[in-house]
């Protein structure tokens, strides 16, 4: 090497330091990359992406590979250093020699070309790819050895090669993506795909219209007195009881009804008639289950029931797909208004309305894995029913019991600034 010009030996000393650069950049980009934008640019028919999805899926044989090439670059040109400081000024300048590479090869060899890659991986990753994908082949022996001395001690250890957790993404983890994915995924889209990733942490039992709020039909009532029901129920399948909420006949369709009545007049033998099989379903089964149920069933409308087989609530189609969509257009006439702001800009609320309800209509974050509407939080908290005019700080909110019956809260006033985040709810009783 003493043979060899200056000249050559600095040309050569540059030649290593970008090597090393090149080396330290795309290892960084290749591991940064985001895996699924890997997969999807492969798919498209991108061959550099290609080339890169099969070197990282072995990583242990990439990393080794990048790492020999680095290595080698950098004693190298630790060793031209050398040469090139004696030149210069004899043995007293080799320190200076090797403070200086340190300094040129953190500088351009580590830290600037990482930083680039960490901003721009792919353009980084991809032509790295056409260089790696031979360059393995070309040293997979010594690639081969490196790594088997090197799994070899991570054996001694316990670990062993692929035992990681893979790159598959946790439900929580997904809804983080989706949380943060800002403008590539429009506000609605993203409320969307996180109602639909809350459907398996959810139940029928938080959706459910509750039995004291549920629409049926009693065979035992007079005639002019079901045909007004019908007239003025606020849904089209209706509950059939006889004498009573708890002795479920079926379900029958408000239309059937119109017919039987106009053709045959409308008896209770006709209601029978027209009555389907009621579908009944656990109070905990998960939405995303309850969804699919509907699906395979053809059913359109649930009775819930607890685990002793009693009435508890109904749960629709339409319920289960307003928790992914939202609230769908209705009627007036055919809702009610559970958040209705007053004069001073506080909030009425009727504790009828289910803690999901109120949780998305204010954007609190109440409990929901204890009572379901907002009378059972306040009777959990209060342990006792209480008077109109309390005041209480429930999970952090302010409120003040307006109206009460003999056994539940029935009104709860809001202060002004509990609703700046609200809007007005509406919902079908």
């Amino acid at each position: 090497m003493n043979d060899i010009p200056l000249t050559g030996l600095l040309i050569a000393l540059v030649i290593l330091i970008g090597l090393s650069a090149f080396f330290s950049g795309t290892e960084t980009a290749l591991f940064t990359l985001n895996r699924y934008r890997l997969r999807h640019h492969a798919d498209k028919g991108n061959r550099g992406a290609r080339l890169a999805r099969v070197l990282l899926e072995r990583p242990d044989r990439l990393i080794g590979l990048i790492l020999l090439g680095n290595t080698f670059a950098n004693i190298l040109a630790s060793s031209i250093a050398t040469v090139i400081a004696m030149h210069w000024g004899g043995e007293a300048s080799i320190g200076i020699a090797a403070g200086l590479l340190t300094f040129m090869v953190l500088i351009f060899g580590e830290v600037a070309p990482k930083t680039l890659a960490t901003l721009k991986p792919e353009r980084m990753a991809y032509p790295a790819a056409y260089v790696y994908t031979p360059l393995l082949k070309i040293l997979y022996p010594v690639v081969w050895l490196i790594n088997f001395l090197a799994n070899g001690v991570l054996r001694l250890i316990g670990v062993r090669r692929g035992a990681g957790s893979g790159t598959a993404l946790s439900r929580e983890e997904l809804r983080t993506v989706v949380s943060e994915a800002g403008a590539l995924i429009p506000e609605r889209s993203r409320s969307m795909l996180l109602a639909i990733l809350d459907l398996e942490s959810a139940t029928v039992e938080d959706i459910m219209i509750p039995r004291n709020e549920v629409e049926g039909i009693d065979i035992q009532d007079d005639a002019d007195e079901i045909i007004q029901s019908i007239r003025h129920a606020g849904y089209t399948r209706l509950p059939l009881f006889d004498g009573g909420i708890d002795n479920l006949i079926g379900v029958f369709h408000s239309r059937n009804a119109l017919h039987a009545l106009l053709d045959e007049g409308l008896g209770k033998d006709h209601l029978r008639a027209i009555a389907q099989e009621p579908y009944f379903v656990p109070a905990g089964t998960p939405l995303y289950q309850q969804l699919q149920n509907f699906q395979r069933e053809k059913e359109r409308i649930a009775l819930v029931v607890d685990e002793y087989g009693d009435f508890l609530g109904l749960i629709t189609l339409v319920d289960l797909l307003e928790e992914i969509v939202g609230e769908f257009t209705t009627d007036p006439s055919d809702s009610i208004t559970e958040i209705h702001r007053v004069d001073d800009g506080s909030l009425l609320v009727d504790c009828g309305i289910g803690v999901r309800d109120l949780n998305r209509a204010l954007r609190w974050e109440l409990p929901t894995d204890g009572p379901k509407t907002l009378n059972g939080l306040i009777l959990e908290y209060m342990e006792t029913i209480p008077e109109p005019g309390t005041s209480l700080v429930l999970h952090g909110h302010p409120m003040e019991i307006i109206q009460t019956t003999e056994n539940t809260v029935k009104t709860v006033k809001l202060p002004p600034r509990a609703g700046r985040k609200g809007r007005r709810t509406e919902r079908k009783g």
